[in-house]
């Protein structure tokens, strides 16, 4: 497996084979995120397939209880290995590993996460990767529905942050 930035070449193959449905992280927002310099899209490869994508948010988290609580916290957003039997392989431990890195090489000396209060298997990965509770918080989202339809969404979360 290859971790690598996204590159504009990507944006199709990861709408093939995992298409997004939420309107600020769909490929192309994190992408155009990426180039605006707010974020790094990072995206593993496995025999020439993407498997997955995590994206580091160099801005923060978009919570404005988490931007209170952890002014200038990068966040590693969007985590997610695709299809399901690639989970428990190591590649969503590798990403974070990979978010870790990137933001050492900033000098930045920690980072956080969000993870959904009904998502037990994240909150044990990330657990044992370091990651505490900082804060509660709702995780606001817009999600495209059928016919292309904004639904706004709210998830009850917990930020979780690591010092590096």
């Amino acid at each position: 497996m290859e971790i690598a930035e996204c590159g504009a070449g990507d944006i199709e193959a990861l709408e093939r084979r995992m298409p997004s449905h939420s309107a600020d992280g769909s490929h192309a927002a994190r992408f155009a995120r990426q180039r605006a310099g707010e974020s790094t899209y990072l995206i593993p490869w496995l025999e020439g397939r993407p498997v997955g994508h995590a994206e580091i948010r160099w801005t923060g988290c978009a919570a404005p209880e988490v931007r209170s609580a952890r002014p200038g916290c990068p966040e590693i957003n969007g985590l997610f290995v695709w299809p399901a039997p690639l989970r428990s392989q190591g590649i969503g431990t590798a990403l974070v590993h990979t978010a870790e890195q990137l933001t050492r090489e900033r000098g930045i000396d920690v980072t956080g996460l969000g993870v959904a209060e009904g998502n037990p298997r994240a909150a044990a990965l990330y657990a044992r990767l370091g990651y505490l509770p900082a804060v509660a918080y709702l995780d606001r989202w817009t999600h495209l529905g059928p016919g292309g339809v904004r639904q706004e969404r709210a998830d009850p979360c917990v930020f979780l942050v690591k010092a590096l």
